[in-house]
């Protein structure tokens, strides 16, 4: 049938597209649609010039199977797989503010901090209340909106979702991350099931992989860094429901606990926003090393210590960064500033580095001033500086330049679509169609395609609202 549809479209030379949503619930077991795709494609559709095929699931490890790693008429067919990934601080901004809500650069990152990038969550946001607020709204008061949404979750996207989840359980209970043997022996899961689900996981950006320091990819380090997922386990899963209230996250997030989950949750929004770290230092042109190092205590050295992000520099310098959030400019006192001293002081020697130590401060609220400061720091930024945007004119060329390239050509695949598009659910207005449900996808699919924006909501940024990484294209 679409065969016979397309054929008179086809006819007068015009390019068409043929948009196909979450394929995964359309090619059940039994339905015969995968088969019938492959020969639909290798029978007609590879030989129109003028015809795309665009596919997106959500359900990441059914299209990794069956679409990217398919062995039958499918295979190395996809011209070209792009990942969809939530919003970073500075698209998040942009977002909140063409709703018109006004928020200020730490309000923003403590938002971003409990739900991270996702424009589903973003989007209820409300208008005159402050972070806190709005989380107490979406996780905390009866029938919050995202109360139960983890449940749903996992399920959604991974087949035996209960192997994934013991590993994001493992995680959530070491700050530092684990190794690959210390989540075998954590979660009791081992060989080729863990490698598919570390992919998986790491695909679909719940985890970070990163090899520390000096040392081989098999001595590489996984860590949780899905802003919501933490949250959920730290505060709403441990919390039984008569005991929380439309104040309750008000009045936690100060507390000793609040404070620390906050500094943890910030360093994980600094490791996901390393360019925009290179670019406050003036490096963003320079290819770097980004890894972690840890140096365990042991009976022949006593002198432990642990950097969870420094950047190896071509140029004979490697920033060690410290990332520390607070409600005030952070205070580096006569303590901490031997602590760090030591600690530079333990990386050389066990490095052997000959490289020139720069100590970099990512700080909520900047550094108080000081002697310790003016001896020790070497490089200062604020929060702020994370919500910089990556994309700049030139970079805005070589985007344009992928779209055509993809206008070019046969086939492409959106494998990983926003985490949230399996469910039905409203999404609001924009510029090309009425309010739709995310499984509705003709406005979605080609108003992106005709304005060079990534989102049915319209422009997210000044250059003709294009942006890299289509983070909501698909939702």
């Amino acid at each position: 049938m679409l065969k016979r549809y397309l054929v008179e479209l086809l006819a007068n030379g015009e390019r068409r597209v043929v948009f196909l949503d979450e394929l995964p619930w359309l090619a059940s077991p039994r339905s015969g649609f995968l088969s019938a795709l492959d020969h639909f494609w290798n029978t007609f559709a590879s030989r129109q010039r003028n015809l795309i095929l665009v596919i997106c699931g959500s359900a990441a490890s059914w299209m990794i199977v069956n679409v990217l790693h398919h062995k039958g008429g499918l295979h190395n067919r996809v011209t070209r797989s792009i990942a969809l990934k939530p919003f970073n601080l500075g698209e998040t901004a942009q977002f909140l503010q063409g709703r018109g809500i006004a928020l200020d650069p730490i309000q923003i990152l403590e938002l971003f901090m409990a739900v991270g990038g996702i424009p589903y969550y973003l989007d209820k946001i409300r208008k005159g209340r402050s972070a806190a607020q709005n989380i107490d709204a979406l996780f905390f008061v009866e029938n919050a909106a995202l109360r139960d949404e983890f449940g749903q979750l996992y399920a959604a996207l991974f087949e035996h979702h209960e192997r994934h989840l013991k590993i994001i359980e493992a995680l959530a209970t070491k700050r530092a991350g684990l190794t690959r043997a210390e989540l075998i022996e954590h979660s009791g899961l081992s060989g080729g099931n863990l490698s598919t689900i570390l992919q998986e996981l790491e695909t679909t950006g719940f985890i970070l992989r990163s090899v520390p320091f000096g040392r081989s990819v098999r001595e590489s380090q996984y860590r949780l860094i899905d802003e919501f997922t933490l949250f959920y386990l730290r505060w709403v899963k441990p919390l039984a429901r008569t005991k929380s209230g439309p104040s309750w996250w008000l009045q936690q997030r100060t507390s000793p606990a609040g404070i620390a989950w906050a500094g943890y949750a910030f360093e994980n929004t600094c490791l996901t926003h390393v360019a925009q770290i290179k670019k406050a230092l003036g490096i963003s042109g320079i290819l770097t090393e980004q890894s972690t190092w840890r140096h365990r205590v042991s009976a022949r050295d006593k002198s432990g210590a642990q950097i969870d992000l420094l950047i190896d520099r071509p140029d004979g310098v490697i920033n060690l960064c410290e990332m520390k959030w607070s409600g005030a400019p952070f205070v580096i006192d006569k303590r901490y500033a031997a602590t760090l001293r030591e600690r530079a002081e333990t990386f050389r020697r066990v490095t052997g580095t000959r490289k020139s130590l720069f100590l970099t401060f990512v700080t909520a609220h900047g550094l108080a001033a000081g002697d310790y400061v003016t001896e020790l720091v070497a490089n200062e930024m604020r929060a702020a500086a994370l919500t910089l945007r990556r994309i700049s004119a030139s970079i805005l060329v070589l985007s344009l330049l992928f779209v055509i390239r993809i206008f070019g050509n046969d086939l492409a695949i959106f494998p990983y679509v926003n985490r949230r598009a399996v469910h039905a659910r409203n999404l609001p207005s924009g510029p090309c169609s009425p309010p739709q449900t995310a499984t509705h996808t003709r406005g979605k699919a080609f108003c992106p395609l005709r304005y060079f924006t990534s989102s049915g909501h319209g422009s997210r940024s000044s250059n003709m609202g294009f942006d890299l990484e289509f983070s909501y294209m698909a939702q």
